[in-house]
C-alpha cells in the first residue's frame, strides 16, 4: 500500500475499475478473512432468523457468511462490479441492491434486525443521513454493527499530523494484483464517531478493537504480531431502544 496525499475524489474509490482484484484479496488476506469478518461474526452471534442488511456488501462474502449461519440477509453496495461479483457468489436467495448509502434507502421502516456495515462508513464525509436511515429501517432492538478504520490510524495517514478531531480526509494508493487503485476516505475523532452513533438515536452497547484469529499466526507469521499489537479497525455495536426481535431485551 503507497500513500498519497494529492488524489482527486472524482478518480477515488472506483472499485468497479478494480472489482476481480479487490474481491479476490479480500477472501484470503489477513486483514479481512482473519480479523474484520470473523471479528463482525463474533459480534453478531447467533443470526439464526434474523433480517440482516449487508450495508456495503462488496462481493458478498460476509452476507454468504451470515446466510449460511441463518440469517436472511439482503445486500447493497454502490459498485455494479461488486455486486456483480456477489450475484455470482450467492445466486438468487439473497436480495441485491445498487444503492449509495448517502441516499435514502429503498427498505421500508424496521424492515431489517440488524444492520452491518463492514468498513464503509469511513467512505463517507457527513454520517448522520446514513445512520439515520440505518434508524429508520431497524425495527425496535434492532442492532447496528459497524466497524471503521480506527481513528487513532488515520490520525497517522498524514505528515505533519492533521488536526485530529477535524474531520478531514486522507488518501492513499492500493496496490492489487498489478493494479493501482487512487482510495480516499475521512478521518474523525473518537468522539464524533460516538456522537454520531447517539445523536442518531442509537444507544452504543460496545465498542470493541478485537484481536485477529489464532489461526493467522502460522499463515502470515511476518504480518500477525504486527496485527496483534497495533490498533487496525474499531468496531461498534449501537443498539435501537426498545425490546429486541425475539424477546432478549
Amino acid at each position: 500500500m503507497e500513500r498519497s496525499t494529492d488524489i482527486p475524489a472524482s478518480q477515488a474509490n472506483d472499485y468497479d475499475g478494480f472489482a476481480e482484484a479487490y474481491a479476490a484479496e479480500n477472501e484470503k488476506s489477513l486483514v479481512n478473512a482473519y480479523y474484520e469478518r470473523p471479528a463482525t461474526l463474533a459480534l453478531a452471534g447467533d443470526v439464526t432468523g434474523r433480517r440482516i442488511l449487508d450495508a456495503g456488501c462488496g462481493a458478498g462474502p460476509l452476507s454468504a457468511a451470515l446466510r449460511d449461519r441463518g440469517a436472511t440477509v439482503t445486500g447493497i453496495d454502490v459498485s455494479a462490479g461488486m455486486l456483480a461479483l456477489a450475484r455470482r457468489r450467492l445466486g438468487d436467495d439473497v436480495p441485491l441492491h445498487r444503492a449509495d448509502l448517502s441516499d435514502p434507502l429503498p427498505f421500508a421502516d424496521a424492515a431489517f434486525d440488524d444492520v452491518i456495515a463492514s468498513l464503509v462508513l469511513h467512505y463517507l464525509e457527513d454520517w448522520g443521513p446514513t445512520l439515520a436511515e440505518f434508524r429508520r429501517v431497524l425495527g425496535p432492538g434492532g442492532r447496528l454493527i459497524a466497524s471503521v478504520d480506527h481513528p487513532f490510524v488515520a490520525y497517522t495517514f498524514q505528515d505533519p499530523r492533521p488536526d485530529y478531531f477535524a474531520n478531514t480526509s486522507y488518501a492513499f494508493e492500493w496496490t492489487l494484483d498489478g493494479h493501482t487503485a487512487p482510495m480516499r476516505f475521512w478521518r474523525k475523532s473518537l468522539h464524533a464517531m460516538t456522537e454520531a452513533f447517539t445523536t442518531a438515536g442509537f444507544r452504543l452497547s460496545a465498542i470493541t478493537e478485537p484481536q485477529p484469529d489464532p489461526a493467522a499466526r502460522e499463515l502470515f507469521p511476518d504480518d500477525f504480531h504486527a496485527l496483534s499489537t497495533k490498533p487496525c479497525f474499531l468496531f461498534f455495536v449501537a443498539e435501537v431502544p426498545g425490546a429486541r426481535a425475539g424477546g432478549d431485551d
